[in-house]
């Protein structure tokens, strides 16, 4: 197959005693994770069958293309050809053709007079042809696939068209946000970021969505002058070195958006200017991480269905599990090509109260919990007051290792395990040769 992926990895994707746990190949799940965030460009794709219309058009639903304008014309290259004659052309076209190699040409030749600068094209052909291939790379052709396609391998291909592979990947964006208020949330975010800060020696940023009662300066034991409401306020101002003014730094790899936590002033949060701090936010390091409040809204709503991991955090009882259904199912309908978020089931095997089964609260929600965390109010309580994350306090603790897994596994990392030899090993491996 002629169609070329780039697997390359950052290096700061490679980092000690872990190993990235992402499929190499090119199944659908492999170019799902390689593929990034389109930005806001027009795309007109000329398809021959339904087939090819039905990817775009599905591709053209994903999060990653919401910015992007998708409109698709059947005809192929011949219609595209038409069309432009007439028209300006997008900053992208994808162009489905069966067309021998010399009409192909031909037909590209001639949309080549009416394109713009700057336009770049996709073609999507039906034959494997290496001649061919090298004859649409002269003619400026960005990309050729081979059909059949699917729409995960076609976001994969916009996804490097537009994403410079030279430069540093866009970063992660990871949301967390509690079932019902008071589950926790909150104090799952601020231990799962710290831990993938520490463990990957990555830098993160905590985006402290919960403007009047957000604890993030709290649980790091920081006093911020400055925080993400001045980001909100004017998000197009932000820039990197406004974003540098406007961070408070906790250690060497993470840094918190702290909230104002302040009554006395109105909060008007837009979709867009969301959208565009955490753009910011994300061109700048390898994860950034939302502490998303209870409540909902436009903004809540857009931040969760365009992360490119959710948390939700719950209690074992049953108004969470209600909310806790919403949710997935609000997240399923929205990111058909996505994974189901993770669940954490949290304060479970609280003395005295009645709770839901695990087996029966992840029959309901259709999803497997990825951690359970028991009701442990000594050490959070502790935690919380020194401004302390649970690690630090104690590295013992029954929940250090469930924030390490959870960080691993947003992180699409995995643990190497190595393994501990006595002191006695090489001794006995004199005797053996000597036997």
């Amino acid at each position: 197959m002629i169609r070329q992926t780039n697997t390359n990895l950052a290096s700061s994707d490679v980092d000690a005693g872990y190993e990235v746990d992402l499929p190499i190949d090119g199944s659908d799940d492999a170019s799902l994770q390689r593929a990034r965030p389109i930005p806001r460009i027009s795309i007109q794709a000329f398809c021959e069958n339904n087939n090819m219309a039905n990817v775009v058009q599905t591709a053209s639903e994903d999060r990653r293309l919401s910015k992007a304008h998708v409109s698709v014309h059947m005809g192929g290259a011949t219609a595209a050809v038409q069309h432009y004659q007439e028209s300006p052309t997008p900053n992208l076209i994808v162009v489905e053709s069966s067309l021998p190699r010399q009409q192909l040409l031909g037909e590209l030749d001639r949309l080549a007079e009416c394109c713009d600068p700057g336009t770049k094209v996709i073609v999507t052909g039906h034959v494997n042809d290496v001649i061919l291939y090298r004859e649409l790379l002269k003619r400026g052709v960005s990309e050729y696939l081979v059909a059949p396609i699917t729409a995960p391998q076609l976001m994969e291909s916009l996804s490097n068209l537009y994403n410079d592979p030279e430069s540093d990947p866009v970063g992660h964006v990871y949301s967390f946000i509690g079932a019902k208020g008071g589950v926790g949330s909150s104090t799952i975010c601020h231990n799962a970021a710290w831990t993938l800060s520490k463990a990957l020696q990555s830098n993160v940023i905590i985006a402290d969505l919960d403007l009047a009662f957000g604890t993030t300066g709290l649980d790091f034991n920081q006093d911020p002058v400055q925080g993400i409401a001045e980001a909100l306020a004017t998000p197009e101002r932000l820039d990197e070195v406004l974003l540098d003014r406007l961070l408070t730094k906790c250690s060497e790899h993470l840094s918190i958006f702290a909230a104002p936590v302040v009554l006395d002033r109105d909060y008007e949060i837009t979709p867009d200017g969301c959208d565009m701090v955490i753009d910011v936010a994300r061109q700048n390091v390898p994860y950034v991480v939302v502490d998303l409040p209870h409540g909902w809204s436009p903004w809540t709503k857009r931040v969760l269905l365009q992360s490119d991991e959710v948390v939700i955090t719950a209690a074992p009882d049953l108004a969470n599990l209600r909310n806790a259904k919403n949710i997935v199912e609000l997240l399923k309908q929205s990111r058909a090509n996505d994974s189901p978020p993770q669940l954490i089931i949290n304060m479970a095997n609280m003395p005295k109260r009645p709770e839901i089964a695990l087996k029966e609260f992840e029959d309901a929600l259709g999803i497997k919990a990825l951690a359970v965390i028991d009701f442990d109010p000594e050490t959070f309580g502790q935690a919380a007051n020194n401004g302390q994350m649970i690690e630090e306090l104690n590295d013992r603790a029954k929940a250090a290792p469930v924030f390490r897994d959870l960080a691993m596994t947003l992180a699409h990392r995995k643990e190497v395990k190595v393994e501990k030899k006595s002191a006695l090993a090489p001794l006995l491996e004199k005797l053996k040769l000597k036997r």
